[in-house]
C-alpha cells in the first residue's frame, strides 16, 4: 500500500526526517533508515518476521566485517567477508550462499530508483550504493540438496534403539521418585509422534489436541486417523502451509491416546496444546532439541542425526516398504516429487534386498526354459 505522497513501503522520506534537517549522526541513523525501510518492504511483501529479522541481522554482521557504510561497498569488501566465513569460521555453502542472498538483496532495495535511496547518499555523502553481489563473485547452485553429507535416515534398528532409549529414561526417572518423568514421556512421544506422520520439528512443536481426527477409510486408527498440519513450512510471502497427514502405523494411534487420555492430564495443562510444559502452555524448541541430543549422545549416534532425520526415515521407511511414492510425497507436503527423493536415503540393507529378488527373478526366468526343455525331452522318451 502507498504511504505519503504516492510513495511505498520502505521508501527514504518515508523512514528519514524531511529534507534540509541535520542529522546528529548521519551514517548511523542512515544506515537504520535503510534497514527500517528494507525490513518495510520485506513485511508489506508478507515475508516472516523472523525472515527479516534473520536478513538484517546478517547485513549488520557483512557491515560490521566491512567496518564502513552500504554506499561505500565493493565486490573486494564482500569476497573479503565470504573468504573470512568459509576459512575462519567453515560455513557451508549452503550458509554462504544465504548470507550472500540477504546482501544482494539489501543492494537491490537500496539501487532500485522506487526507493529514493541513490539520491538521498548523493546529496548527503556525495557517493551511492552500489550492488556488490554478482554472478561471478558468488557459489554456484549447481544441485537440488547441499545439505551436511553427514545428514541421514536413521536405520530401522538405529530408530527402534533411540525410541527404547527414550522410554527408558522415563522409567529411570520415575522410579527414582524425580517430577521429570512426565517431561520425558512427553519428549519420548513427540519423537514417535515426529517418525509416524513425518513431521518437521515446528510442525510437531505446533500440534494441538484438536488437529486429530479419525479417518472413515481407516477406522482401526480411532480418533487419530488423519493429523492436521497447521504450521507447514511456508512458501515465501506466504503464511503457513497446511496439510493432512494419514496414519499409517497402528501404534501411533496406541501412544497417542496413551498421552491424550492418561499422561498429558497429569501435566495440568491449561491450553489445548499437545505438548504442554510445568511453566507454559507449549514446550519449545530448544529443549527439544536439548533432549534430542542429549539421548543421541548417550546412544553413541552420530552427529549427522538430527531431528529432521526423523522425518527423513519417515520417507525413507515407506518407500522401503513399497508405499506409492506420489502417496509418500503428498504425505511428506512436498510440492515436486524431485525433493521426495532427496529425502530418500534407502539403506544398504533394502538395496541389498532388492537386487537379490531382481536377480532371483531374473535367474528363474533363465531357468524356466530349460525346465520345459527338459519335461518335454522326458515327454519324447516316455513315448518310445
Amino acid at each position: 500500500m502507498a504511504g505519503r505522497d504516492g510513495l511505498g513501503p520502505g521508501a527514504a522520506e518515508l523512514v528519514l526526517v524531511a529534507h534540509g534537517v541535520a542529522l546528529l549522526h548521519p551514517e548511523e541513523q542512515v544506515l537504520a533508515a535503510m534497514l527500517q525501510g528494507w525490513g518495510n518492504q520485506q513485511l508489506a511483501r508478507r515475508l516472516g518476521t523472523a525472515t527479516v529479522t534473520g536478513r538484517e541481522r546478517q547485513v549488520r554482521a557483512f557491515a560490521a566485517h566491512a567496518q564502513t557504510w552500504p554506499w561505500l561497498w565493493t565486490a573486494q569488501l564482500l569476497d573479503d567477508w565470504m573468504t573470512d566465513l568459509r576459512a575462519v569460521r567453515g560455513l557451508r555453502a549452503s550458509s554462504l550462499r544465504g548470507y550472500q542472498i540477504a546482501v544482494r538483496l539489501f543492494c537491490a532495495y537500496l539501487t532500485d530508483p522506487a526507493y529514493g535511496w541513490a539520491g538521498e547518499c548523493e546529496r548527503r555523502f556525495g557517493t551511492h550504493p552500489v550492488q556488490v553481489v554478482h554472478d561471478w563473485n558468488t557459489a554456484v547452485h549447481v544441485q537440488d540438496a547441499e545439505s551436511d553429507p553427514s545428514r541421514r535416515a536413521f536405520t530401522r534398528d538405529e530408530l527402534q534403539t533411540f525410541f527404547d532409549h527414550a522410554d527408558d529414561q522415563v522409567e529411570r526417572i520415575r522410579a527414582a521418585g524425580r517430577k521429570g518423568w512426565l517431561a520425558a514421556f512427553r519428549d519420548a512421544t513427540l519423537f514417535k509422534v515426529a517418525y509416524a506422520f513425518g513431521l518437521r520439528r515446528n510442525e510437531t512443536r505446533m500440534l494441538d489436541v484438536a488437529d486429530f481426527g479419525p479417518n472413515p477409510r481407516a477406522v482401526e486408527f480411532g480418533e487419530y486417523g488423519v493429523c492436521y498440519v497447521r504450521h507447514g513450512k511456508a512458501m515465501a510471502g506466504s503464511p503457513p502451509k497446511r496439510r493432512s497427514v494419514l496414519a499409517v502405523w497402528p501404534w501411533s494411534s496406541e501412544i497417542l491416546d496413551e498421552w491424550i487420555t492418561t499422561v498429558r492430564p497429569l501435566t495440568g495443562a491449561r491450553g489445548g496444546a499437545l505438548w504442554p510444559t510445568e511453566r507454559a502452555d507449549r514446550v519449545g524448541l530448544s529443549p527439544i532439541n536439548h533432549r534430542f541430543a542429549a539421548y543421541r549422545a548417550e546412544l553413541g549416534l552420530p552427529a549427522g542425526l538430527d531431528f529432521h532425520s526423523l522425518r527423513r526415515s519417515y520417507v525413507t521407511h515407506l518407500i522401503e516398504d513399497g508405499w506409492d511414492a506420489l502417496f509418500v510425497q503428498h504425505q511428506a507436503g512436498h510440492e515436486h516429487a524431485s525433493t521426495t527423493a532427496i529425502y530418500t536415503c534407502v539403506s544398504s540393507d533394502f538395496r541389498t534386498r532388492t537386487l537379490r529378488t531382481a536377480l532371483d527373478a531374473t535367474l528363474a526366468a533363465a531357468l524356466q526354459p530349460i525346465s520345459h526343455a527338459r519335461e518335454h525331452e522326458n515327454d519324447g522318451r516316455g513315448g518310445l
